[in-house]
């Protein structure tokens, strides 16, 4: 059984956009966090997850736009390594001001 044209597209579309959703959803909690705790430094995991957050959802886009292009090039290295690293920065900042 062979797949129809753009699947994968869409499959890989819907992946990142399903991660972004779950990242602005963090993003909620640790801002309402936040806001309990009175603002300060807390604000900062606040924003660089909001930041990772539309990275995430860039990324998605570009990705997908460029699997539906009639000829794909191969998928960039170094874009799901910068996702990577903002995550990471991210997650260490909740630690070090939560």
């Amino acid at each position: 059984m062979t797949t129809p044209a753009g699947a994968q597209a869409e499959r890989t579309g819907l992946a990142w956009r399903r991660t972004a959703l779950s990242s602005a959803a963090c993003t909620v909690l640790l801002l309402h966090s936040a806001a309990q705790r009175h603002w300060g430094g807390t604000l900062v995991p606040v924003l660089l997850a909001a930041g990772t957050s539309a990275l995430l959802a860039g990324i998605g886009m570009h990705r997908e736009r460029a699997l539906r292009a009639a000829e794909p090039g191969p998928p960039s290295p170094v874009l799901p390594a910068i996702a990577s690293l903002a995550v990471t920065v991210t997650a260490a900042s909740v630690v070090v001001f939560h």
